[in-house]
């Protein structure tokens, strides 16, 4: 029987939570579930704030909440789980940024709350109701823990500074005059 503690019982809810939320909201850009656009609506949206390909940047942001979500709440490979959807939720949290802080105003608020507890799960670990635990935590070393941080902070930041290179080139080619005098 295994033996748990308090901080066993609140990753596991804080993984089935923010797990849980992130699979959901992954769902709705892969299969459309839960009101979501799927893949041609989500796709569209992503090239309309910027990234692109869309359907390839919807693939990729739905597979990283989706898997990393799922992954969170069953506890296993939980660096690479919590650094995949803090990935997904930075990028998201740059969209949301022009609209300042808090989600009411259409905000970054709710995009960096999930990324922050995924980052958290992943740093602290899953605990001891976790399949990592149960499977010896043969995919949840220590090592894996900077690694996969720092492997999806790089991506991130290229994803989003290509995105951020094509907003100002499209706002630079919308204040440059038609016609020479």
């Amino acid at each position: 029987m295994i033996s748990c503690t308090r901080t066993d019982l609140g990753l596991l809810l804080l993984r089935l939570g923010t797990g849980g939320v992130l699979a959901a909201h992954g769902a709705q850009k892969l299969f459309g579930w839960f009101g979501g656009g799927g893949i041609e609506g989500t796709g569209q949206f992503m090239e309309s704030v910027g990234y692109r390909p869309g359907k390839a940047s919807a693939t990729a942001a739905g597979l990283a909440e989706t898997g990393g979500g799922t992954l969170l709440a069953l506890g296993l490979a939980t660096p690479a789980a919590g650094a995949a959807a803090a990935g997904a939720m930075s990028g998201a949290a740059a969209v949301h940024a022009p609209n300042g802080f808090f989600a009411q105003s259409g905000g970054y608020e709710y995009a960096a709350s999930l990324a922050l507890a995924a980052t958290g799960i992943a740093i602290a670990g899953p605990g001891r109701l976790s399949l990592d635990h149960a499977l010896g935590h043969t995919v949840n070393r220590g090592w894996m823990v900077p690694t996969a941080l720092a492997v999806t902070a790089a991506a991130t930041v290229a994803v989003v500074g290509a995105r951020m290179k094509r907003l100002q080139e499209s706002q630079e080619d919308e204040q440059e005059p038609l016609f020479e005098e």
